[in-house]
């Protein structure tokens, strides 16, 4: 299975000013899959899950000496290791804080070895014990794009085609609904390593709903060890009520139940620090950063994969496989979602994105953009558009509004087509429509057809 995030590992193992790495995502979005892949690249892969052996995590409890620890670790997985030539992948190393302190010396003392370190609650650990600032490097990964997605089901000419179409052509209208058509597909799978991997070898999706189930029951089972027990029902509640809200402005008062914003605000921050939910918060969009401009009681929460979406609302999927034009048209919350999703998948994964939208509360011209995001000194207006898209107010007003956006974007259903100030891109075309430079798009096309 390809992903975008074997190109930075990739480039990471290469580098000579590296420092030890950590994998930062949700359970299940294929975090150990990458450091396993990568480790193929290694001739030598030591593996060290320090939930999955009892006394792993002992190894760091006495001297964090990367001499010491490595005779250790070595004699446990019965492999030397060798800087320079082994690859040691430390997992769920949020079980063990002074393993998470142990990476400063290994960057300090042994430069030479390379080593990866993940946890599905590694962030949890984070913010408790902190990291060696300074002495690690991050990359965030999340489910499949969908660019990935066509990659494991050998689709490789047409993510050439999504990726070289501009926006003064227009693809092939055949072409266009072919992709449309797996656009739906992926709609109704979504970008879970393990639901894709289930598609390519069955091509069942009752199987394939049966896994989002399981994963959704894997992520419930986690919430005890999010934090204190009194408040697992307050992250019960809200994993429950998180779907419903899709594409809205989040209130506490939609949860149901007897719940005070004081106890669900924690358990919404702790369902955020997993990766599980994702917020959208508002802007003025004024100036870069946008974040400086945020209103952080406004904002907006999806789920992180547009598939566990709808298997957590209990939604029938054969329509997206039978008429997915339809889908797109009917479903705009959560097709608004998929594009969320998408933004978060192909951005800079040594950086934490964090997204934004803009609404504009004036009585006589309400309005609301999708998304904003900043390129360079630019901030970029999206408009998401389930069907069509011929009514575009709200982008306009923006535009007209807002002096540093040169111009807008528009994802629709619609071919691509330019129009002054307005860019429009089929749904499926988000990572073109992003790849701002040529180098982001070779990453692209290495990634998923070299």
């Amino acid at each position: 299975m390809k992903r975008i995030i074997d190109q930075y590992l990739e480039k990471w193992k290469d580098d000579p000013l590296r420092q030890p790495l950590l994998l930062h995502g949700a359970r299940q979005v294929g975090k150990t899959f990458a450091a396993r892949k990568l480790g193929e690249t290694f001739p030598d892969f030591v593996e060290l899950n320090l939930e999955l052996l009892k006394d792993a995590p002992k190894v760091f409890d006495g001297d964090l000496d990367p001499q010491t620890l490595i005779s250790i670790i070595s004699a446990l997985a019965k492999k030397p290791i060798i800087p320079g030539k082994t690859l040691l992948f430390i997992d769920e190393i949020q079980t063990a804080p002074r393993a998470i302190q142990s990476l400063r010396y290994f960057y300090e003392m042994m430069p030479e070895l390379h080593v990866i370190a993940a946890g599905s609650l590694l962030d949890f650990a984070l913010n408790k014990y902190g990291a060696p600032v300074g002495r690690v490097q991050s990359l965030y990964m999340y489910p499949l794009s969908f660019l990935e997605f066509l990659s494991a089901v050998d689709e490789a000419i047409l993510i050439e085609k999504i990726l070289s179409t501009t926006l003064e052509q227009r693809i092939n209208p055949i072409i266009h609904d072919k992709i449309l058509n797996l656009l739906g597909h992926y709609m109704a799978l979504g970008g879970m390593p393990h639901v894709v991997n289930c598609w390519q070898q069955t091509r069942d999706p009752v199987s394939c709903a049966d896994l989002h189930e399981r994963i959704l029951a894997f992520y419930r089972q986690d919430f005890g060890k999010y934090g204190r027990s009194h408040q697992i029902k307050y992250v019960d509640a809200l994993f429950e009520t998180v779907p419903h809200l899709t594409g809205s402005k989040f209130k506490y008062s939609a949860v149901e139940g007897e719940y005070r914003k004081r106890e669900l605000a924690p358990a919404l921050e702790l369902l955020s620090t997993a990766s599980v939910v994702q917020k959208i918060y508002r802007t003025s969009a004024q100036g870069v950063p946008l974040g400086a401009q945020a209103f952080l009681d406004d904002y907006k929460v999806f789920l992180l994969d547009v598939g566990l979406t709808q298997s957590a609302l209990n939604q029938e999927l054969g329509d997206w496989f039978l008429n997915p034009t339809s889908q797109l048209i009917n479903k705009g919350p959560l097709t608004e979602s998929f594009v969320g999703q998408e933004i978060l998948a192909y951005s800079n994964p040594s950086i934490k994105k964090q997204l934004y939208y803009w609404k504009n509360d004036e009585p006589q011209s309400k309005a609301e953009v999708d998304f904003v995001i900043q390129q360079g000194s630019n901030i970029i207006p999206i408009e998401v558009k389930a069907g069509t898209g011929s009514t575009l107010r709200s982008l306009h007003l923006f535009l007209s509004t807002h002096p540093n956006s040169p111009y807008g974007i528009r994802f629709s259903t619609q071919n691509y087509s330019l129009h002054e100030k307005l860019r429009s891109y089929p749904l499926y075309a988000v990572a073109y429509a992003l790849a701002t430079h040529e180098t982001e798009k070779n990453i692209l096309q290495k990634a998923l057809l070299g």
